[in-house]
């Protein structure tokens, strides 16, 4: 590239009007080349020295910052994908852990439920069973009681039927011996 730009530096200055440049255009008038050939090369060599020395070197350190942070961010979602994964399986372990005990729970909640539910039954059971007990000894001294007045009241009327039928009193001891003999054999019937 460089020699073919020498060579035509060098076939311009020795080439005085190979180009017609009395049509009015002073770009290619031979006298001038020289000083466009140089121009030329500074500027391109200008242009060339910055692109190569200041914006390459910026463009190629954004490149390579952006590819680190690139590394870097990949590295580190990397790391918390890892982290995230382990806390996914703590998270699963507390899960079924807890599941697990909420199945005791409720499995201990239910069974002292259903002991607390028999003790309570047993104890009203047990509560029928003496009122049912007392009733009964209140039904018997009831009965006791009314088999007596019954005797008594008995006694009472024979001996006025007595009275009535044949105008006078009866033997007492025999009328309540007699009544107490019947009742005796009515309360073995019942």
């Amino acid at each position: 590239m460089k020699k073919l730009t020498i060579v035509l530096i060098i076939s311009t200055f020795y080439c005085g009007n190979i180009f017609a440049a009395e049509a009015g255009m002073p770009q290619l008038d031979p006298k001038y080349w020289a000083s466009q050939a140089f121009w030329l090369i500074i500027i391109f060599s200008t242009i060339y020295l910055l692109i190569d020395k200041v914006f390459i070197p910026k463009i190629k350190g954004n490149i390579d910052t952006r590819e680190n942070k690139i590394r870097k961010d990949l590295e580190e979602a990397k790391i918390f994908r890892e982290e995230a994964e382990k806390k996914l399986i703590i998270y699963k372990k507390l899960i079924q852990t807890a599941s697990q005990e909420s199945k005791k729970i409720v499995s201990d909640s239910s069974q002292k439920l259903n002991e607390d539910i028999q003790n309570k039954k047993n104890e009203i059971q047990n509560q029928i069973d003496k009122e049912l007990k007392s009733a009964e000894n209140e039904i018997m001294k009831f009965k006791k009681d009314s088999f007596d007045k019954v005797g008594k009241i008995s006694e009472d009327i024979v001996t006025e039927v007595i009275k009535d039928i044949f105008g006078e009193d009866g033997n007492k001891s025999k009328i309540s011996a007699t009544v107490n003999e019947i009742l005796k054999k009515e309360n073995v019937k019942v």
